[in-house]
């Protein structure tokens, strides 16, 4: 059996939330699916020693703010419980969890979704996976050659268990910085390095700069390139610890290495670490791969967009990709994306033909 909707929202996380608040609102006949089994988005999987008042960017969703919760609970319970909160308060309906494997063309213009609960034919798609299933790992000679622990961030639960370890921390995110400051209390040892020299930024993460940081990932994503993340282009932000570990060392940044060896990393002047474990905080890709039947990429490796609609495909928008790929842009990104759903739909009704509609749409 094929179920018949307009609209599929895949993903549950704030763009996803933020896209099924204004479909609610337009009135449109939409189904929701999120890969894991509880709300929370990605925060859900966050160690638990990110507290709130140290975790980077959480903006308030439409229609409903955060309000000012405890700072020093862990942000991947304070989230949750806000997700689920905003799900029950709008009345979005999300099936979970369920896999959405593949999505294919219809002769008839509309879209086919294989899940794990049955077929779908959608008239349009809003995509919302973001990048959690897709952890990032860079390759470096040697790295299986290495006898120690290779760790990425996806994975981390806390400094406990590199108590008395040595630990080399690669990647310049704040993810990395805010797993390096907790590990550093209890390891032997650390070292941290990165691909660039890191930019530290004063005075707090506000809405200018997140704005700033949307339109250069925005610049990206609009060109057909992979889209940098959000986090990439705002800067480290300097708080009181910050300043602390980069007067003790902590944060005393080195080059990116040359190899792994059987007993740590090495670099191309000879200079070497000794390391028990690599925590790799290497950041994660788009979750696209249930898109790929539609052919989407491009020659520079991305996605062409025009706003949040798929340049080649207007019945297609992404959410939670490129710049909308965290709080910062999701409510703007799913106020847009369900305009031009909204739009589209209406043409289709009119004419009788969603083909008709997406060539046209497409010029």
């Amino acid at each position: 059996m094929t179920y018949d909707v307009d609209v599929a929202v895949i993903g549950a996380g704030q763009a996803g939330l933020s896209a099924g608040y204004f479909l609610r609102r337009a009135g449109l006949g939409f189904v929701m699916f999120d890969h894991a089994p509880r709300a929370g988005g990605a925060w859900q999987h966050r160690w638990p020693t990110l507290t709130l008042g140290k975790a980077h960017g959480i903006h308030d969703l439409p229609g409903m703010p955060l309000g000012e919760p405890d700072g020093s609970r862990p942000a991947s319970e304070v989230v949750s419980e806000y997700f689920a909160r905003y799900e029950r308060t709008f009345d979005l309906d999300v099936h979970r969890p369920v896999d959405v494997m593949a999505v294919s063309d219809l002769p008839d213009g509309r879209l086919l979704l294989e899940t794990s609960e049955g077929e779908y034919a959608v008239r349009a798609l809003i995509n919302a996976t973001g990048t959690w299933e897709r952890p990032f790992w860079p390759y470096y000679p040697g790295m299986e050659s290495f006898g120690g622990r290779h760790l990425h961030t996806a994975d981390y639960q806390g400094p406990t268990e590199f108590a008395g370890k040595r630990v080399v921390v690669v990647g310049g995110g704040a993810s990395g910085v805010q797993a390096l400051l907790e590990i550093a209390e209890v390891a032997a040892e650390t070292t941290w390095v990165t691909r660039r020299p890191p930019v530290w930024v004063d005075g707090p993460f506000d809405h200018e700069r997140g704005r700033a940081a949307v339109a250069r990932v925005a610049d990206r994503v609009r060109a057909g390139l992979p889209p940098a993340s959000v986090v990439s282009v705002t800067g480290l932000t300097v708080t009181d610890e910050v300043r602390a570990a980069r007067e003790s060392g902590v944060l005393a940044r080195r080059p990116m290495f040359e190899r792994v060896t059987p007993g740590g990393v090495a670099w191309a002047d000879g200079a070497e670490v000794r390391a028990d474990v690599i925590l790799w905080a290497t950041g994660f890709r788009a979750a696209l791969d249930h898109l790929a039947p539609l052919r989407l990429r491009g020659p520079g490796g991305g996605i062409a967009m025009d706003g949040t609609a798929v340049a080649a495909d207007p019945r297609i928008h992404l959410l939670g990709y490129g710049p909308s790929a965290s709080t910062i842009g999701a409510g703007r990104a799913g106020r847009a994306a369900v305009r031009e759903v909204g739009g589209l739909l209406t043409g289709a009704r009119n004419t009788g033909n969603v083909a008709a509609v997406t060539i046209s749409a497409a010029g």
